[in-house]
Formats: structure tokens, sequence, C-alpha cells
């Protein structure tokens, strides 16, 4: 797979309770990615952070949150993200959305890359 080297970063700011059709919201997003072939999908969980009602969500030991903030991050071509955005649009109750125009220098290595349909998750940069 290839993708432009100029490209969307599509950003969603999600909370962990967040759900759709049962499964956590951003395990929904990430599923429907990949259902769809988009370049890949990243997954961060935030040790704090504070969204439209300025509760403060954080992992700190004397209190515990089960609503941490999760960030899915996804990169492809303009039409690819725009058409994705369309497809989750009813599954999104809340949260924030966001898009940046990106460059992409390098996408995976033509001597590791797994072969198509193997499965496997798309390799973080190093």
């Amino acid at each position: 797979m290839r993708i432009p080297r100029d490209a969307l970063l599509l950003r969603i700011f999600v909370g962990e309770n967040d759900r759709a059709d049962g499964r956590p919201l951003y395990e929904a997003i990430v599923l429907e990615a990949r259902r769809r072939q988009l370049a890949g999908a990243t997954v961060l969980r935030g040790p704090m952070g504070f969204g439209r009602s300025s509760r403060l969500h954080t992992a700190k030991i004397l209190r515990l949150s089960e609503d941490l903030p999760m960030v899915i991050e996804i990169v492809d071509a303009e039409a690819r993200i725009r058409a994705f955005l369309e497809a989750i649009e009813p599954m999104m109750t809340g949260g924030l959305v966001t898009l940046e125009r990106v460059q992409v220098i390098r996408y995976g290595d033509d001597r590791t890359d797994p072969p198509q349909g193997s499965g496997s998750s798309m390799q973080s940069p190093s």
C-alpha cells in the first residue's frame, strides 16, 4: 500500500468508556479503519486530560480513573480520510476530531513489510 507524500492526519479524541455497538469506541474506529484498508491506525492512552466538561481524568495512583483520554491517529490520503469520517459519523456521540496536513516521509520498509493479509499491524516509527 502506498500513501501519497501529501496526506492528512486524522486525530480523534474520545474517552476510554465511550462505546459504539457495545464495544469501546476507539476499538470500533480502529476496526472500521482496518476494514476500509486505511494505511494504519494507532491508539494512544493518555495518563491525564480534560475535555469540554473540564472534568479531570487522571491515572494517578490515589485517584484512579476508568475513563482516561484515548487518541486515535490515522494517516492516509485526503479522499480516504474524508470518506472514513463520513462512515464513522454515526458512531461518534462526542469527542473531538481534528485534521492536519502532513508530509509522509516514510511508510514501512519494502524489505520488512509483511505479506498482504498477514494480519500484522503497522510498525511504529523508529
